[in-house]
């Protein structure tokens, strides 16, 4: 595993990265985490009885409006121009866990992995916040890129050791 570490000048000072040689390339990333709820919770979201509202659409939205102010929060990340994202679900309800998937998509210099490291967390967030009032024992967890396609570094496909 490696590789240099391109944040940092010969002096050791944080820098964003120099792109402006790279190729537009088409570049996509898929990121996962869970949220783990009580039965409680998991009723309330599957039958859309949260006093906030439907729970997986705001959190749908917001995922999306993460991913598209990635490098307004991520301070070595470049603005890109967000060309799709889609956040989807898998319910599990016999383990309590919401699965969110966020794919993001684009032509640029360089890759959407935190875009869609960053839709994924506050599709979590969010999902957290709407569902708080009902019960806190929630736990966001398992989160990690799962595919990246594109770029200099090739394909990258998440297998567990």
């Amino acid at each position: 595993m490696g590789g240099e570490f391109s944040h940092f000048d010969d002096r050791g000072n944080a820098v964003m990265v120099d792109v402006s040689e790279k190729n537009i390339t088409s570049r996509t990333a898929t990121a996962v985490g869970s949220i783990y709820v009580g039965k409680e919770i998991m009723e309330a979201v599957t039958g859309g009885s949260v006093k906030k509202g439907d729970v997986l659409g705001v959190a749908r939205v917001a995922g999306i409006m993460g991913v598209k102010r990635t490098s307004d929060l991520i301070p070595m990340c470049h603005p890109l121009p967000i060309q799709k994202c889609t956040v989807d679900y898998e319910l599990d309800e016999s383990e309590g866990a919401v699965r969110v998937y966020c794919t993001v998509k684009t032509e640029g210099k360089t890759g959407v992995e935190m875009e869609a490291l960053t839709g994924v967390q506050i599709v979590l967030l969010t999902i957290y916040d709407m569902c708080k009032a009902i019960d806190k024992h929630m736990v966001m967890s398992d989160i990690h890129l799962v595919e990246k396609r594109g770029g200099k570094s090739g394909n990258f496909r998440y297998e567990d050791k």
